[in-house]
């Protein structure tokens, strides 16, 4: 079972440890998948409040220990778990109990390993309901899709989920799965590999600097927060956090291949019923090479943020998705 990534016997000793670690990794989520474990993870202030629960301070099964991320006596857990979660290095003390490093969610028959809660650290890997939010998009748009689709890139992968997504609908296409975020891509890599997704490659990059090429697909789920703490996963820059999603329209528009989309969901934002993004990415596509269209999914996401001071003059976030195809 550790063996699946076998290359690691070749490696140095820093990496062999890693490759271990990810074997192992793997291994825990099919072992997951074996019990048919399954768990939609929460908004952080859902989390927090289901947790905060009198009756919820253990976990008294998987779903408590790798879904709510509640600490759990090795007894729950069982000796096997218990030495498989050591070697992927998971384990944490939590005084005489223990914790696991790492959560996992289930989407579309599929788990996926991301950070544990709360997700506070700089580098942590992110997934939620925009997550969910963001395959419905992507499932849309390739069931109405004609054009072959050869070449796709997730700009800013996270966890994976959208290049995983492509890669189990398109098997033959050639599918990058980009971040920055180191963390980010050991999560994509071991998910992809519990999802024996073998077309997706994944790779560190700026948006698409250290890539080549055009692309008949390029999907993004960006950061579009305001973070004082500027999370990688989490903060997008800008005057209210739509920064991020417009460097990532520009940077795409001039990678699409002939009859090749953008598909982009994000946050934004209103303030007076303006919408920021939309107003800076409407010139960008006034050129009559690119069709697109432009809605809103939710009208009133993370209202909780309007209470801080980068929000005063907010009156709602929304989660909106922009599709663009190059003519």
């Amino acid at each position: 079972m550790l063996d699946s990534l076998p290359a690691w016997k070749n490696a140095p000793a820093d990496s062999r440890s890693m490759a271990m670690a990810d074997s192992a990794c793997i291994a825990l989520l099919n072992l997951l998948k074996d019990e048919n474990y399954r768990f939609t993870t929460v908004s952080p202030a859902t989390h927090m409040l289901i947790n905060g629960r009198a009756s919820n301070e253990l976990a008294t099964d998987l779903r408590e220990i790798f879904g709510w991320n509640r600490p759990f006596d090795e007894s729950v857990a069982g000796e096997p778990l218990m030495k498989l979660m050591d070697c992927a290095g998971l384990l944490a003390r939590d005084g005489n109990l223990w914790r696991s490093k790492v959560r996992v969610s289930s989407l579309a028959q599929r788990l996926f390993m991301h950070s544990s809660f709360p997700t506070l650290q700089a580098d942590s890997v992110f997934f939620g309901p925009d997550t969910y939010r963001f395959i419905n998009a992507i499932d849309q748009y390739l069931s109405t899709r004609v054009e072959p689709i050869r070449r796709t890139i997730d700009i800013g992968c996270g966890a994976g989920p959208g290049a995983i997504t492509v890669a189990s609908v398109i098997p033959d296409a050639e599918i990058f799965a980009v971040d920055i975020n180191e963390s980010a891509l050991r999560m994509t890599g071991i998910n992809a590999a519990a999802a024996r997704a073998d077309n997706v490659r994944v790779l560190h990059s700026d948006l698409l600097n250290d890539v080549d090429g055009v692309f008949d697909l390029v999907i993004a789920n960006p950061p579009y927060m305001v973070d004082t703490s500027e999370r990688t996963y989490r903060h997008g820059g800008g005057t209210l956090g739509e920064g991020l999603s417009v460097d990532i329209v520009r940077a795409a528009l001039s990678r699409l291949s002939r009859g090749g989309a953008l598909v982009l969901y994000t946050g934004v934002a209103m303030v007076d019923g303006y919408d920021g993004f939309l107003g800076s990415i409407e010139p960008i596509l006034a050129n009559s090479c690119y069709r697109w269209s432009y809605r809103e999914l939710d009208p009133d996401i993370f209202p909780e943020e309007l209470t801080t001071p980068a929000y005063r003059y907010a009156e709602r976030i929304a989660a909106v998705l922009l599709e663009v195809i190059r003519a």
